[in-house]
C-alpha cells in the first residue's frame, strides 16, 4: 500500500483475495482516493442507501475506488461480489486513509517499548 502521489490524495492497495470478474480473473491491485464531503452527501441521497443503510459502504467504496485491477470503474453491484475479507480490508483501508491520511498503524515493541509504525497490509494466503 503505497501512496500514489506526493499530495497523498490517492492510495494504492492490494486486496487479500481479489474481485473475481465474469471471465474468472482476479482484480487485486487498486487505487482509492480520499473521500470528500460531496461523496458523503451523495451517498446519503442514494435510494438504495435510504432503503438499506448497510448498503452505504458499497456506494461509498464505489465512489472512492478509482481503479481495481483492469477495471476503471467500480459499481456497488460489482462490490457485492467481494469476499467478506476483501470488504473488511477495504473498510479498514478507507477509514485509515480518510481519518489519518495514511495507511500506517502506530505500534510499539512490547519488549523494548520502541515506537514505530506498520503499514496496513494483510498477508497473502498461499
Amino acid at each position: 500500500m503505497r501512496r500514489k502521489d506526493s499530495l497523498c490524495t490517492e492510495f494504492a492497495f492490494t486486496l487479500p483475495r481479489g474481485l473475481i470478474d465474469a471471465q474468472k480473473r482476479a482484480h487485486r491491485q487498486g487505487v482509492m482516493r480520499l473521500a470528500t464531503a460531496k461523496d458523503e452527501i451523495l451517498v446519503q441521497k442514494e435510494r438504495s442507501v435510504q432503503e438499506n443503510p448497510a448498503y452505504g459502504v458499497l456506494v461509498m467504496l464505489s465512489r472512492v475506488i478509482t481503479r481495481l485491477g483492469s477495471l476503471s470503474s467500480v459499481s456497488p453491484n460489482l462490490l457485492e461480489e467481494l469476499a467478506v475479507s476483501d470488504l473488511a480490508f477495504l473498510r479498514e483501508f478507507y477509514n485509515r486513509v480518510n481519518q489519518q491520511g495514511n495507511a500506517n498503524i502506530p505500534s510499539q515493541c512490547p519488549h523494548c517499548n520502541t515506537k514505530f509504525s506498520v503499514e496496513l497490509e494483510l498477508a497473502e494466503k498461499s
